[in-house]
């Protein structure tokens, strides 16, 4: 407990966070040396700069992923993920050296490659080896953050529960405050109960805990500016815990007009460097998907020309980006190319779908050339399925926050097509649903969704008993 008082966890923390960027750079130019001398080349000045280019640029652009933040509350799986992104980029950004310095003669290729592809699984494995020592460490209750609970509410329970049953975080429940009387509260927690608010505030400014959590309803907003009030003369880290109304926000962060702060509730999550990062991850994506998927599309598209009578390419209105129309290719898979106010879903057994396009339909093929309006930009590869403007006139009237998935742009597959939740919309509760995806998906867009999007995609949409 000690330690936990003296603030040896925040020193650690710090030490950890310089720890992971010296590291880092050490193995990146490490390894080049020892790749140049596996391959008996001579260690020059070229490489050692070469290094530098290699090793400055990760540390960057894993500062602008946070790839050095705290990652108590994260998965290993999601350090791995942007690791590899970081190094990805970092093997660009050393391509382009490369290529605007025209010294690529003085490099051996088997070296380079050598360095690339062991760096990537260096940088892994210790991190790993790292993770797992830091896990054993706060089992054992060694840096760890002692945390207390201001309000013994349904919130402030299920924060509690999230805690214990994740002591590898390496947070720890030191106790709850609460301004009721016992008798109103979980008994099952009693044993955590050390005392009024106003006990807690004293504790936190006499360095008891390392984070304070306010777990009350927004609607005592006065207590709560009290409370901050109070802990604003300790040193402790407080965090706000949200309920229903803030559930609402939309990548909600601080923001001002001149010298008044505002706090976005519905907002785009890719913005400036972030929508930057979205628009060649679709880039990226695209091109790749098409170099591979040009020859299917021809051969879609003679079987579709073929075996009834229309256009190859159904072109639908729909909304785009901030509500912005857009022409969305789909291959024609009906006898019929609605594109009006009226717009019946395909039913199960419906009579206008094709012998061709059933098995584009259950196949998600249909879909292909979609991959265009990416290039164009009207698309993303990830984000919310577009509806037809008929239902989208129709359903933004009765499905709350429905016009809010279109603060991204309309994707090829996304969060709610992954979890099932696509095909005919027959009823209000299945749109709802949708809906519900969508904006979760909103909420909490990153790098690290769009990849585990595209795997279950691979995975899940292929075959889909909900697709007519």
């Amino acid at each position: 407990m000690e330690a936990q008082i003296d603030g040896t966890v925040k020193d650690n923390i710090n030490r950890f966070a310089a720890l992971y960027r010296l590291t880092d750079i050490c193995v990146i130019q490490s390894l080049l040396y020892l790749s140049a001398l596996a391959y008996s080349q001579t260690y020059t000045l070229s490489y050692f700069t070469l290094s530098l280019v290699g090793s400055v640029s990760f540390a960057l652009i894993a500062e602008s992923f946070a790839l050095y933040r705290s990652w108590r509350a994260g998965f290993f799986k999601e350090i791995v993920f942007y690791t590899i992104i970081c190094w990805l980029f970092s093997g660009l950004i050393v391509l382009t050296y490369l290529f605007l310095s025209k010294t690529t003669e003085d490099y051996s290729r088997v070296s380079l490659g050598l360095w690339m592809i062991s760096s990537i699984m260096t940088l892994l494995a210790w991190r790993y080896c790292f993770q797992l020592f830091l896990r054993n460490m706060r089992r054992k209750g060694y840096n760890t953050r002692n945390i207390a609970i201001f309000g013994l509410c349904d919130k402030g329970i299920r924060l509690a529960k999230e805690v214990m049953n994740n002591p590898e975080s390496g947070y720890r429940l030191g106790a709850f405050y609460d301004d009721r009387v016992t008798t109103r509260l979980d008994e099952k927690y009693h044993g955590y109960l050390k005392g009024t608010i106003d006990q807690g505030i004293e504790d936190a400014k006499n360095q008891q805990y390392d984070v304070v959590y306010i777990t009350l309803p927004i609607q005592a907003k006065t207590r709560i500016q009290e409370i901050l009030f109070g802990l604003g003369d300790s040193t402790a880290t407080v965090h706000v815990v949200p309920d229903l109304f803030m559930y609402c926000l939309m990548h909600g962060e601080m923001s001002h007009v001149g010298n008044v702060q505002t706090i976005s509730v519905y907002d785009n999550p890719m913005k400036g460097g972030l929508a930057v990062i979205k628009r060649l991850e679709d880039l990226i994506l695209a091109c790749a998907i098409m170099a591979v998927i040009t020859i299917p599309m021809l051969v879609i598209a003679l079987s579709i020309k073929f075996t009834s009578k229309g256009p190859v390419i159904f072109k639908q209105d729909r909304y785009g980006l901030n509500g912005r129309r857009i022409r969305m290719w789909k291959f024609r898979s009906m006898t019929v190319t609605e594109n009006s106010d009226v717009v019946t879903q395909a039913k199960k057994g419906d009579t206008r779908v094709t012998k061709v396009g059933a098995f584009l339909r259950r196949t998600s093929l249909d879909e292909l050339p979609q991959f265009i309006n990416v290039l164009k930009g009207d698309m993303s590869v990830i984000g919310p399925r577009p509806h037809a403007v008929a239902h989208n006139e129709e359903y933004r009237k009765i499905v709350d926050f429905y016009m809010l998935r279109h603060k991204v742009k309309p994707g090829i597959t996304g969060w709610a097509q992954v979890n099932g939740a696509r095909g005919e919309t027959d009823t209000l509760d299945k749109m709802k649903v949708r809906i519900e995806y969508d904006l979760e998906y909103i909420r909490n867009w990153s790098l690290w969704l769009d990849f585990k999007i595209v795997i279950f995609t691979l995975f899940r949409s292929f075959n889909d008993k909900n697709a007519y």
